[in-house]
C-alpha cells in the first residue's frame, strides 16, 4: 500500500503514542473516553442542525418572494457541507480528527452569524454565502461519527457510529421546538424572528467546536494508524493480502456510499419542501417545528438500537429495511390530508428512520472497507457524494413542489428509494467476502 504525504504515519513514534500502542487497556480507556467527547459534542452540534432545517426555506421564501427557489438554501446548505465533507476529511488525515471536526463547527458558527447579519440587513448575498459556510457544522456534526469508531473492533464499529448520532438528539429535537422562543428572543434585540434559530445555531456550534479542541486528546485517528502500521510491521504477509481484497473493499466502499448518497437525496428533497407545504395549508411556525422535531428525534434518536442490529444482523439486511422504510414514508407524505398533523408527523418519523437505517449500515460498510491510513480521506470524499445528492434532493424539491405538487415529490422520493433493492441484491454476492476482509483491515 502507498503512503501519500496526507497519511499520518510518524517515522518516530513519540513517547505519549508509545504508551498507547504498547497497552491494550490504554487504547480501551482512549476508546471510552473519545466516545463520551463526542458524545457531549453531539448534543451540542445537534442543536446546531435544526435552524438551517426549519426556517432557512421560509427566510429564502421571505427574501424572494416566491416558492420555486425554496430550495436553495438547503441545497447550499448542503453544498457547503459537501465543500467542507472534504476538506474536513483530508485535514483529519492528515492532522487527526481534533483538528478538523472542531474547525468544521467553529466554520458553521460563523456562518450562522453571517445569516443573522444577512437578515438583519436584507442581503440576498450574504445569505446565500453565509449558508455555504454554515453548512461547515453539518459536515462536521455527520462527519464526528467516525472519530467514535477510529479506536473499535469489527463488531463495535456500527454501535460506535450510532451512538455519536444518538446524542444528536438532545439538541436536534429540541431545536425546531425552540422556534418560536428563539424568535421572540431576537425580536426582543432587534433581529428579525426568522433568524431567531440561526442565534442558537451559531452558538450551538462554536462551544461544539470548543470541547472537540479542547478535549479530543489523544487524537483517535493518529493511535488508530499508528496502531495499524504496527500490525502491518508485525505480519509479513499484511501487505500482499492487503492488495490481494482491494477489489472486495472498493466494492464494499461503492455499496456503502450508494446507500448513504440514495437515502440523503430522498429525506432532503421531503423534508425541505414539508414547512412550505404545511405554510400552504395554514398551519404555524410552532407546527412547523413540532413536525420538524419529530423528524429530527427520529433520524437520531433510535440510532443506539440501528447500530446493534446492523453489528447483529448485518449491514445489507438493515440498508434493506431501510428502502421499505423510506417508501413506506413516501407513500404516506404523498397521501396525508395536509390538515392532519398525525399523519404528517408520521411520514417525516418514517422519512427520519430510514434516513437513520441507511446512514449507519452504510458508515459502516465504509470502515469495514478501508484501512485507518485512507480512512479518513475516503470518508470525507463519500460524505462529498452524500452531501451533493442532498443539495440536489434540496434544489430540485422547490421546483418539482412548485409546477406539480408535495404529493408527487414524495411519490417520487418512493420510487427512488426503491433503487436500493437492486444494490442490495448486487452486494449480495459478495457480502460473506467483504466480511472477511474487514478482518484484515481491523485494528
Amino acid at each position: 500500500m502507498n503512503v501519500t504525504k496526507d497519511t499520518i504515519q510518524p517515522k518516530q513514534q513519540p513517547a505519549w503514542l508509545q504508551k498507547y500502542l504498547d497497552s491494550p487497556d490504554k487504547q480501551k480507556q482512549l476508546y471510552a473516553k473519545t466516545l463520551k467527547v463526542v458524545v457531549f459534542s453531539q448534543m451540542l452540534g445537534g442543536a446546531g442542525l435544526a435552524a438551517g432545517v426549519t426556517v432557512g426555506a421560509l427566510i429564502a421564501q421571505d427574501m424572494l418572494g416566491t416558492d420555486s427557489v425554496s430550495g436553495i438554501p438547503t441545497a447550499l446548505l448542503t453544498l457547503g457541507s459537501a465543500g467542507a465533507a472534504l476538506l474536513i476529511g483530508r485535514s483529519s488525515q492528515r492532522f487527526g480528527r481534533r483538528a478538523g471536526l472542531a474547525g468544521g463547527f467553529l466554520a458553521g458558527g460563523l456562518g450562522a452569524i453571517g445569516i443573522i447579519l444577512a437578515t438583519l440587513f436584507s442581503s440576498l448575498t450574504l445569505f446565500f454565502i453565509s449558508l455555504l459556510i454554515y453548512g461547515a457544522g453539518t459536515a462536521s456534526n455527520l462527519q464526528a461519527r467516525y472519530a467514535g469508531t477510529d479506536l473499535a473492533t469489527s463488531k463495535q464499529r456500527a454501535t460506535a457510529a450510532s451512538m455519536a448520532l444518538v446524542s444528536t438528539t438532545f439538541g436536534a429535537v429540541a431545536g425546531p421546538n425552540l422556534v418560536n422562543v428563539m424568535g421572540e428572543f431576537a425580536n426582543s434585540i432587534g433581529v428579525p424572528t426568522l433568524a431567531g434559530p440561526f442565534i442558537l445555531s451559531g452558538t450551538a456550534f462554536i462551544l461544539a467546536g470548543l470541547v472537540l479542541l479542547i478535549f479530543l486528546r489523544p487524537d483517535p485517528l493518529i493511535v488508530a494508524t499508528a496502531l495499524a502500521n504496527a500490525q502491518k510491521k508485525a505480519d509479513t504477509n499484511v501487505l500482499e493480502s492487503h492488495q490481494g481484497i482491494s477489489k472486495l473493499n472498493k466494492r464494499g466502499t461503492i455499496v456503502g456510499a450508494t446507500i448513504m448518497v440514495l437515502t440523503q437525496l430522498v429525506m432532503v428533497a421531503i423534508m425541505t419542501m414539508t414547512p412550505i407545504h404545511m405554510q400552504h395549508h395554514g398551519h404555524g411556525l410552532s407546527e412547523v417545528g413540532l413536525v420538524i422535531g419529530f423528524h429530527i428525534g427520529a433520524m437520531y434518536f433510535p440510532s443506539i438500537v440501528t447500530g446493534i442490529l446492523v453489528d447483529k444482523i448485518g449491514r445489507i439486511a438493515m440498508a434493506s429495511v431501510s428502502g421499505a422504510t423510506l417508501l413506506a414514508s413516501g407513500i404516506v407524505a404523498a397521501f396525508a390530508p395536509p390538515s392532519s398533523m398525525a399523519m404528517l408527523i408520521l411520514a417525516l418519523v418514517l422519512l427520519g428512520l430510514g434516513w437513520n437505517f441507511g446512514l449507519i449500515s452504510g458508515t459502516a460498510l465504509i470502515i469495514d472497507s478501508t484501512h485507518p491510513s485512507i480512512r479518513a480521506k475516503t470518508q470525507g470524499s463519500v460524505d462529498v457524494l452524500v452531501a451533493l445528492s442532498g443539495a440536489s434532493g434540496g434544489a430540485l424539491s422547490g421546483m418539482v413542489v412548485a409546477h406539480s405538487s408535495y404529493a408527487t415529490l414524495s411519490i417520487i422520493g418512493a420510487i427512488l428509494s426503491l433503487i436500493l433493492i437492486p444494490v442490495v441484491v448486487w452486494s449480495h454476492k459478495s457480502q460473506s467476502n467483504i466480511d472477511t476482509s474487514s478482518s484484515s483491515t481491523s485494528i
